[in-house]
This record gives C-alpha cells, structure tokens and sequence, in this order.
C-alpha cells in the first residue's frame, strides 16, 4: 500500500493515528514521498523515515539539533497537557531527526513504533522502570550483557521489584520461575558473552499461557536482520544503537521497539521524565550508518564464519562458539530462528586466556583489543568467568556450572568486522602460534 501526505500538519496529525506501521509516514518526514510496504529491507534501510525536503530539495536527511520549537498556536506548557495536534516543541519530548530514525528503526523491525534513547542501557531501564513496579516479579536471563545483568541484580531489587535469573534456553526452569506477580520475561538471545539462544516463539506463548504481559528480547547481537522477535510473539525488542545498527563506533544510542499503544504509555515517564534522550546528532550519525547496516550484517556473517571455520580448525583453540557453525550446540534453534547469523563469535584457548589477551595488545595489528562490539572494524576482548562471577552475575552453584559448561574459565569475545577475513585470520595466526 502507498500513501501520499502533501501537508505537513496533516501529516503530523495522521502518522499518529494510523494503526500499522507499515502504512505510516513519518511525523518528521517533510516530503511526499511514497512508502511502499513491500519494499525490502535494504530499500527500507535506505529510505524509510527520509525523504526529499521540499523547500531546499536535499536529498539526505537533515540534523535539526534546536532544543525548543517555535508554536503556531497557544498549547499547554507540560508534556503532560500536550495533544496530537502540537507537533514539536522541546528536545525532550521529540525531535524531528529522532522521529526519522525511530521510524526508520520500526520498519526494520517490522514493529508498530520505535522509542530511540541515549544508549542501550537508557532503552532497558526506560522499559524496565516504565513497566515494572514495587512488588512486581521479573524473569531474566542469568547471562546477558554485563550493564542490564548489574541493573537487574542491584537495582531493582531495591526498588522492590523481584527477580528470578534463569537459563532462558530451558523452558522448564523458565516455567519454574512463573509466580502470580511475574509481570515481565527478559530474554537476550544470542545471550552476551557465551552465544546461549533462547527459543523466542516458545518463550513467548510460555509466557503468555501463564499471563505474562510483557515478553522482552534484547536482541542487539541478532539484530533485525538476524531475527525479529515481534513477529515470534515478542512484546519489545530492545537495541543497543551504538553496536550494529549504528555500526561505525561513533555515536551511543538505544531504542525500544514494540506496539504503539504500549509505546505511547511509556513514552511520557520514560522519555520525558527519566530524561534519556538521544541527541539529535547521533541520531542523525545512527541514520547514516543504518543505511548500509542490511549490507553490512552480510558482510558480518560471510567474516564471521570464515574466522570461525579458522579458529575451530586451529591446534591453539579449544572451543569456537558461533551459531553459523554445525558445532554449536544449538545450531539448529539458530537455524530456524536466524536469518543471519551475525558477526558474534566467542572462542577459548589451550594456554591461558590472559596471557593471550596480553600477547593481543602487543601483536594485533588489524583487529583492536577493545570493548563494545557491531562496528565495521573488528573488536576482541577476554572475558573471565571468575571476575564475571565476582562483579556481576554472582550466579548460584548450579547455574554457574551451567555458564562455565559454556565459558570454561573464560572466553575471548570477538566482533568479526568487515575487513578483509584472510587479514583477520592472518592477524589471529600471529597470536596463536
């Protein structure tokens, strides 16, 4: 279906009224341009929530960085008086260059509507605080990415809200964990650092079977061009912007995917109130890189099998997981739920794993021994079970059993980029011989 809004009141008026995204123009989308719902993911990537501004005709989106909006008519002063009708008025509340790419974001993601904020951490408490409340219970998964697993563990229990760390990727303990005041499942599939999946359609109608409102999957290591979990009965798909999608290294953000009435609920005490807006520029910077971020996620996989193929093959590692690979214990899970099975690999080494990581620092030449990962360029980083155990999964006897079944003493976690996989390899090698 194609849809043609000449105004641009009208068309801040009917892009919040329309019920599905795929019919939906952007509110900051100044341009008759055509949306087409049967468009491609690259097409998608590229041109939805842009298009040509009709008084400069620029054809690239533009970085509107005011923090306030002149009004063409008297309004209320709170976001909380604030109508349909009022269009754009402080930075806090929306920003045309933050509107395109929350677009742009939900038709990746084939959700209704998109919340972009700060960082991927802004994004989860935004969600968690915005959903939960004293007294409720939370499921989570007991390996996920370190900031939401220390947020979980040590915020919100003083906020008295409960919660219940379980190996998502067993439905029974996940069913175990169920009581009257579960109000939210937090899934994290491919799960940071050991690659563990979690099965997301069974999770879902678990969860919902046993009234569970909100299902939740932090899919920043599968991205939307891996998996989309809205359409295996997720409720919100949280992204780290910073990683993937934005995939250069040079802007923080996160977002929060899911229907738009859920969306519209959270975006007043979420956005507004917790104040963890995404600025304007790197929005903007985050649009660009998500233009090519189809093409890249396809340059991710064909690296990351090849390195993985390599290291597995290599009499200096012990154990390659990727979910590409036919050896990972899940692989066919992975291959039913992922279209692309990302640039994501961890491994392990016969000598130990700091001794490597130190001979990393000093030999890698193209790949940086560095955090963060999803940028073009490649990133690898040790990870140690024991200082994880320490600082922020303090996980019980049997379920740090469970994680070092994946993790040994620890893991090197590598984010393959988009460089030259012969050069990866040929910079591994020089480590590992």
């Amino acid at each position: 279906m194609k849809i043609h809004l000449f105004d641009v009141t009208l068309r801040i008026a009917t892009a919040r009224q329309l019920a599905d995204f795929p019919k939906r123009v952007s509110a900051a989308d100044m341009t008759d341009k055509q949306y087409d719902d049967r468009w491609g993911d690259r097409t998608r990537a590229i041109h939805c929530g842009e298009g040509i501004d009709p008084a400069t005709r620029a054809s690239s989106p533009n970085l509107v960085m005011s923090a306030t909006f002149a009004r063409d008519h008297v309004g209320g002063f709170s976001a909380l008086n604030r109508t349909e009708n009022d269009g754009f008025s402080y930075g806090r509340v929306s920003n045309p260059t933050v509107s395109q790419l929350a677009d742009k974001l939900a038709a990746l993601e084939h959700a209704q509507a998109a919340l972009c904020f700060a960082s991927g951490m802004a994004a989860s408490h935004a969600l968690m605080a915005g959903r939960l409340s004293h007294g409720d219970h939370l499921i989570v998964s007991d390996t996920n990415y370190v900031g939401t697993a220390e947020l979980v563990r040590d915020s919100l229990p003083r906020w008295g809200i409960d919660i219940s760390p379980v190996d998502t990727s067993d439905l029974s303990q996940v069913e175990a964990a169920v009581t009257a005041k579960t109000k939210m499942l937090w899934i994290e599939t491919p799960a940071n650092p050991i690659m563990r999946l979690s099965d997301i359609r069974a999770l879902a109608e678990l969860a919902h079977g046993r009234g569970i409102d909100d299902v939740v999957v932090d899919s920043t290591f599968a991205t939307p061009m891996a998996t989309r979990p809205l359409e295996l009965g997720a409720d919100f798909v949280v992204h780290s912007l910073t990683k993937y999608i934005g995939g250069h290294g040079d802007a923080m953000g996160g977002a929060v995917l899911g229907r738009r009435l859920d969306l519209d609920a959270l975006n007043l005490e979420a956005m507004v109130h917790y104040g963890g807006v995404l600025s304007p520029f790197n929005a903007w910077l985050i649009m660009r890189g998500a233009a090519t971020f189809p093409l890249r996620m396809k340059a991710h996989e064909e690296n990351a099998l090849q390195v993985a193929r390599f290291l597995e093959a290599h009499p200096g590692v012990a154990r390659v997981s990727y979910p590409g690979l036919p050896s990972h214990p899940q692989h066919e899970l992975a291959r039913r739920q992922m279209r692309n099975f990302s640039g994501m690999l961890t491994f392990q080494t016969h000598q130990d794993g700091r001794l490597v990581a130190e001979r990393m620092i000093d030999t890698l030449e193209v790949i940086h021994y560095a955090v963060s990962l999803g940028h073009h360029r490649s990133l690898i980083y040790w990870i140690p079970t024991e200082m994880l155990m320490q600082s922020t999964f303090r996980l019980a006897p049997a379920a740090e059993a469970r994680y070092r079944d994946f993790a040994g003493d620890g893991v090197f976690r590598f984010s393959v980029g988009i460089e030259d996989a012969d050069d990866l390899c040929a910079d591994l090698e020089r480590v590992l011989a």
